[in-house]
Parts: C-alpha cells; structure tokens; sequence
C-alpha cells in the first residue's frame, strides 16, 4: 500500500527549490538583514566603492548578485504596518528626545539644567462619550444621571455602566445624533495650525510675563519642543509635548535666571486658553471657534524622580511608544479611501464610520477642499506629523539613520579589509517594486518570529 502523496504549501516547495540554486546563500542573507520587513522595497542597478585618493575601484557589486533586485527597507513607522521598522523608528524617537532632555547625539549635558515640561493639550468635547473612570483605584459608573434623563433626540443622557478597558462602546457617544461630528472632524483638521498658534502664543506669553517685548524676548531665550500626536478612542487627537527654555543660542546657551519651570508651567496653561482658529464654512455647517480642551496637563520634568516631577527616560519612552501608532488605536483603517463605495465595506466600529463619512461629505464641498479631507479620512481627518520638533531642540532622524548608515558601512569596509582607506560609493538604482515573493516571506515571517533586527 503507497502512502498519499504530500502537498507542500506554495512558500514551502518555493523555498526548497530556492535553495537548489547557486545564489541561495547571498539571496538569503538579504532577506536576514531586512531583520523581518513586512513590505521592503526593491532596487535594480549597481554600485562601486572606489578609493577616494587613488579613484581605484574596490569593489563592486549589482542586484545580479541578489537574484536581480537589491532588497531594503521599507522604513514605515507605524507598527501596525511593519512592526520591524516601527521599532526602528521607536528608538530613534527615544533617542532624539532623550537627547533633547539630558543631552547627547552631539547636544551638550547642560541642557539638562534648563526649565522643561512635559505637557499634554487635549481635544474639546463634541458631545458625552461612554467613557472609563477610576478612582481610588475603584472603576466607577460612565456618566452617572438621573434616571429616565433624556436628551432631546430621547436617547439616555447618562450611563451607569462601569466600563471594562477592552468594552466597545469606550468612545462611542451617547447618542450620535447629538455627537457634533462636523464640529469634530474640523477640529482634527485644524490642530495641528492649533498647535502652530500655541507655541506662538506661548512665547509671547512668557515675553508679556517679564515685560519684554518679542524681539528682545527673541534675543535672550529660545523655546524648543518635541510633540508627537496620540488618538484617543473616540477619534481625536491630544499631543504629547516637551516643552523647553534655552538661552538664545539653543541647548548649548544658558537661559536668563527669570526663565523658571514655574513660568514655563504657568504660561503654558494660559497659552492655550488664549489660542482658537475660526473655521471654515460658516453658511455650510454653522460658525465654529476651535480651541484646545479644558483638560490640561502640564509638569515639570528632571533627570530622576524627585516628587511630583517626571523622569527624563519615562518621558522619552512615552512620547516614542505613541510616535509608532496611528488611527488604527481608535479602531480606524491603515490605507486611503478612494471612492465613496468603500465606505460599505470598511471594518469600522459605527463612530468612526461617521467621522470617515463626515470627512468625506465635507470633503467634497468646495468651502474644505483646501482641507483635503476625503485624503485623511482614514485618519478621521487628521492629517499633520504625528512626531514633530523645533529646529533646534536636539538631533534629527535624519542625522540618526546617517549614522547607523555609516556605522553599518564601516562594519562592511572592516569586513572587506579596506576601513584603512578613503572611499566613497558611487552607483546607480531604480525602484523596481514592492513586496516578497511566496518563498521569501516565509523566511521573513520566521526572522520575524525569531526577533531579528535590522543589519542581522
């Protein structure tokens, strides 16, 4: 009796026919070193390291050798797409705020002297949302109301229900009907010129505290910050932000003795209820004044924990877990809408499909196309950075990723024997597409599972 012939899945047979052929070994040492890209982008050409004082060429190398594509990176920060390189972009994020609070990545220790906050501004309410309240440690009723108490649309005006933290209907409003989502969709669109106006404000707050006028308050302090911009469950945004005085030179110059955590904190809380735009479309959707939330948060923040105050490395790790996240926290989809009909089929809790919705109604009216709504419908209308800084407040990604370039290339030159020379690399590559084939996304998904990084 024969025993029944066994069908390998499509990766599986792809894989062991791979092996068999001369290249194996190079093409999978690429697909290592993605350390487990869920999406790496694929380039076809070549390139020459040639030594910089001779113009000898040193080595060579082409996509041929790679099975005919040369594959990177995807570098998407959001880990819901690549979780490999949210990673990546996670601790570059930590690292670029730390160094922003106690110094490094060539910002000097003093600033860790220098009057900071950690600030959290929020979004307004648009309307009662089921929500999670504790305290003393005890969950207590959502929205506690007189019995039989209606709104006038003759749904319930409270809720007695102590939410679990995984409960659906956290975020979800009371009644949708009185739910402002116009109002709400707006606001999302506009917070991030919310924010712009903030930091305007608040320097000439501090300015008007010690009697300076904003040119001379321009030559003794400047103010940085880092943000990153965290959804809550009902669909809007609140930003995370640290907030810093430095002398006029930056983090390396001294701040005038005036310049106080204290006045930080304080200007910070009227900054904000100072700051409101006027939205567009009054004939439309009526007038609106947006403005930040009454619920603010503001404190100070020092090298270690002393009381009250948060630490510089519990600030840095808050702000870069939120820099990898996006609206898929307030159960909202990853990729672009593109037509109307795609509405149907969205995998949507019921208040997130009205703000999608409410993106793309006012999306195509003329008074917000300048908004560009129906693009950042997915994103319930929010289409700023989610991690941003000021110019000056420490080092940039950019400069980081050139560093782990050069570090990766020096590592590779000392390999090959030539770290003892000058060189530089000159090629030429075009993109060629996107994605894995069967076989290589099943070794990608065992780097994955084997908790590979990037340069593995």
């Amino acid at each position: 009796m024969t025993s029944p012939a066994v069908t390998l899945p499509k990766g599986v047979s792809a894989l062991i026919a791979r092996a068999a052929e001369p290249e194996f070994a190079a093409w999978r040492r690429q697909i290592v070193r993605l350390g487990g890209c869920t999406n790496p982008v694929h380039l076809v050409g070549t390139a020459t390291v040639v030594d910089s004082s001779t113009g000898e060429a040193l080595l060579s190398y082409s996509s041929d050798v790679y099975g005919g594509r040369l594959l990177t990176v995807c570098g998407n920060r959001r880990a819901t797409v690549c979780p490999t390189c949210a990673r990546v972009y996670q601790s570059d994020t930590y690292q670029l705020i730390r160094a922003g609070l106690i110094g490094g990545k060539n910002v000097g220790e003093e600033v860790g002297e220098h009057p900071r906050v950690f600030a959290t501004l929020t979004a307004p309410s648009f309307g009662p949302v089921h929500t999670r309240r504790e305290r003393d440690g005890r969950v207590r009723a959502c929205r506690p109301r007189k019995a039989g108490a209606t709104c006038p649309h003759g749904s319930p005006a409270g809720c007695h229900a102590r939410h679990a933290e995984d409960d659906p209907w956290l975020g979800e409003p009371l009644c949708p009907h009185c739910y402002d989502y116009a109002g709400a969709v707006l606001w999302q669109a506009h917070s991030g010129r919310l924010w712009h106006r903030f930091a305007l404000e608040l320097r000439r707050e501090i300015a008007r505290r010690v009697g300076l006028s904003r040119g001379e308050f321009t030559e003794r302090v400047r103010l940085s910050y880092a943000k990153v911009a965290e959804y809550q469950r009902r669909g809007l945004v609140h930003f995370h932000a640290v907030i810093r005085l430095d002398g006029p030179e930056g983090p390396t110059s001294t701040p005038p003795g005036w310049a106080t955590t204290a006045l930080l904190s304080d200007a910070v809380h009227s900054a904000v209820e100072r700051v409101s735009l006027t939205a567009p479309g009054r004939e439309v959707v009526g007038a609106r004044a947006l403005r930040f939330g009454e619920q603010i948060d503001v404190r100070p923040i020092s090298a270690f924990g002393t009381g009250e105050r948060l630490t510089s490395a519990a600030v840095a790790g808050y702000i870069a877990k939120y820099a990898t996240k996006g609206a898929e926290t307030a159960g909202a989809v990853d990729g672009r809408i593109h037509t109307a009909r795609d509405l149907v089929l969205l995998p949507v809790r019921a208040h997130v499909l009205r703000m999608i919705a409410t993106c793309w109604w006012l999306g195509g009216l003329p008074d917000f196309e300048p908004l560009g709504l129906r693009r950042w419908a997915h994103m319930l209308g929010y289409g700023g950075h989610f991690s941003s800084k000021s110019r000056r407040y420490s080092t940039t990604l950019t400069a980081l990723r050139q560093a782990r370039a050069e570090h990766r290339a020096e590592e590779q030159r000392t390999a090959l024997g030539i770290d003892q020379r000058q060189t530089v690399t000159v090629g030429q590559w075009r993109y060629a597409g996107r994605g894995y084939s069967p076989e290589a996304a099943l070794l990608a998904a065992s780097v994955r599972e084997g908790g590979a990084s990037h340069g593995a």
